[in-house]
């Protein structure tokens, strides 16, 4: 664990950085603040070196935007409506952060707290943080743990588990932002493929409006390869919130070992495969990237990143009959959510 002694975090003390290894030359980096990936390097067949996780040119800059590149997102990441639930016949308000919605966990989210070093090998990290009850206006105390570990066969596993100790709702995710091109592309010629068959159309606020929808004659069928650009901003749904920013219910159901998703490059030199124990991926094609700090010193644009986000569905307290597991975790259950990025150069 190294620090990065030229610039501090909003606690006054120097970032931690972690630099993972594997045999084959990939490289991971990351932070302890947010529990956040920095970097993801991922050698080619040509010999080169591509950079295919968006970032800023350096670690005081990640706590200056706020579009979450790279950090590890809780208690509830995506929105929760009215930032509210009622659970046990009890109305808990939390703390909005989008409009009057509450958004990855509210303004003080997982992603702009320090956790603490468990763990470090050449290959794997572990982080821990503990979240204490009202937290957000979350209920209960709530321990969490983040680990990274890289494998020789180019695979970057994340695995997040918690407990508490009163019933809450958890749903973690790493918010990192992917461009398989290596520049300030523009992802929309990046060919993509989910394996889903109802996807979950939402407000102009990001809130879900209806129930699932089957993907067959939309926009959001990705069953097949197509370049995300092939069908992009044709209807109301994706106008709604200036392209993909939805849920799509996976095929896999949990099964990690089933894909997710796969992403090539545009040039089709590199490939991306998503494995997950979660039941949705949210799909975020960048919309709102404008103006965040860029690792090259300028500023992204939109639709230069693509987020691939494994969580429950969004707004899962207000939607018990959807089918998924319970976003509620209670006293003496194990929450864990594991999701794979795999990459084939």
């Amino acid at each position: 664990m190294n620090k990065d002694t030229v610039s501090t975090a909003p606690d006054g003390q120097p970032f931690q950085l972690a630099e993972l290894r594997n045999a084959a030359g990939m490289t991971v980096t990351l932070m302890d603040w947010g529990a956040t990936l920095l970097s993801i390097k991922v050698p080619m067949n040509d010999g080169s070196v591509r950079e295919v996780a968006l970032g800023c040119a350096h670690t005081a800059i990640w706590t200056q935007q706020d579009a979450c590149l790279g950090a590890s997102i809780g208690r509830y990441a995506n929105r929760i409506a009215d930032s509210r639930f009622t659970l046990d016949g009890k109305v808990f308000e939390l703390v909005p952060n989008q409009g009057q919605h509450q958004l990855h966990g509210g303004p003080e989210g997982f992603n702009k707290r320090r956790w603490d070093v468990e763990h470090q090998s050449a290959n794997s990290v572990q982080y821990a943080l503990t979240s204490n009850d009202g937290d957000q206006g979350f209920p209960g105390t709530l321990h969490a743990t983040a680990r990274f570990t890289l494998h020789d066969d180019q695979r970057l596993t994340i695995d997040y588990q918690a407990n508490v100790d009163q019933p809450c709702p958890v749903n973690m995710t790493n918010h990192v932002y992917f461009n398989l091109d290596g520049v300030q592309g523009d992802i929309r010629y990046h060919r993509l493929q989910v394996f889903a068959d109802r996807y979950l159309p939402v407000s102009k606020e990001g809130i879900p409006k209806r129930g699932l929808v089957p993907v067959d004659a939309t926009s959001f069928n990705f069953r097949q390869p197509k370049a995300i650009l092939e069908d992009f901003l044709t209807d109301d749904d994706q106008r709604n919130v200036n392209g993909y920013d939805h849920a799509f219910l996976l095929s896999a159901k949990g099964d990690l070992k089933a894909p997710a998703a796969h992403v090539w490059s545009t040039d089709g030199s590199l490939q991306m495969t998503v494995h997950t124990t979660a039941p949705a991926l949210q799909v975020y094609t960048g919309n709102s990237l404008e103006g965040t700090p860029a690792r090259d010193g300028g500023h992204y644009e939109a639709w230069q990143g693509l987020a691939l986000e494994s969580e429950f569905l969004p707004d899962s307290p207000h939607h018990p009959e959807w089918p998924q597991p319970d976003c509620m975790l209670r006293p003496g259950q194990h929450y864990r959510s594991v999701t794979e990025y795999a990459f084939i150069s």
